[in-house]
């Protein structure tokens, strides 16, 4: 971890603008390096989505699946807000 890294976990971010920047050009890297496409992104999406929901009532507005990378490393993250669980029956 950088000084910096560390400082902007210690104080916060202060240059919003700078960190959305620097946001989007992790995903676009994220997308390039996974060699995914948009469409492909988008019925995994779906899919994941559809899975999850089986077994979570899950709020839709704030739900976000995106690629992260770090160093060498691509990652799907998945921010999936859930209402409540489903009851299964057997």
């Amino acid at each position: 971890m950088t000084i910096s890294e560390l400082l902007s976990r210690l104080f916060g971010k202060t240059n919003t603008s700078a960190n959305s920047a620097c946001s989007r050009l992790r995903m676009v890297l994220a997308h390039d390096r996974s060699d995914l496409s948009p469409a492909m992104l988008d019925q995994m999406r779906l899919e994941i989505m559809e899975v999850v929901s089986k077994y979570l009532e899950l709020d839709h507005t704030g739900s976000e699946l995106t690629l992260e990378t770090e160093e060498r490393s691509t990652a799907l993250v998945a921010n999936l807000p859930i209402r409540r669980v489903r009851k299964l029956g057997r």
